[in-house]
């Protein structure tokens, strides 16, 4: 199946585009899990925290400066939005990526549930994993 192009999005949702293959990392992990998750593949772009499915914060690869101690946790540095649901536009989800140098946004039900992200292609053209 071909990726989702962008500007084929029209009048789909957020569902519709959702890259549901990934990983979060449990609430409980440190910077230095994170790093060593990030060091696991070039890829990764924005790490998740869950606790169970419960979303917890996301985290940029940018984001893990040097001078954070290995021990930290991680749920200190996440960031808590923006997320998107999978209900709204696809278009919505685009926007948000789109506003973060990883081109990532976590998906969150209405529960809280981290159900996967929005990720658009390197080259801007589409939905990654669609």
């Amino acid at each position: 199946m071909a990726p989702t192009r962008l500007d084929e999005a029209s009048g789909l949702t957020v569902a519709d585009v959702l890259h549901a293959k990934f990983s979060a990392l449990p609430g409980s992990a440190t910077v230095g899990d994170v790093r060593e998750w990030f060091a696991a593949s070039d890829s990764r772009r924005m790490a998740f925290l869950a606790d169970g499915e419960r979303y917890m914060g996301s985290i940029p690869r940018d984001a893990l400066g040097d001078d954070l101690a290995a021990a930290l946790p991680a749920a200190e540095i996440a960031l808590d939005g923006p997320t998107v649901a999978p209900d709204e536009p696809a278009s919505r989800g685009e926007e948000l990526a789109l506003q973060t140098d990883a081109r990532r946004v976590p998906v969150v039900d209405r529960d809280g549930r981290l159900l996967g992200t929005v990720a658009v292609t390197a080259d801007l053209q589409s939905f990654c994993g669609t």
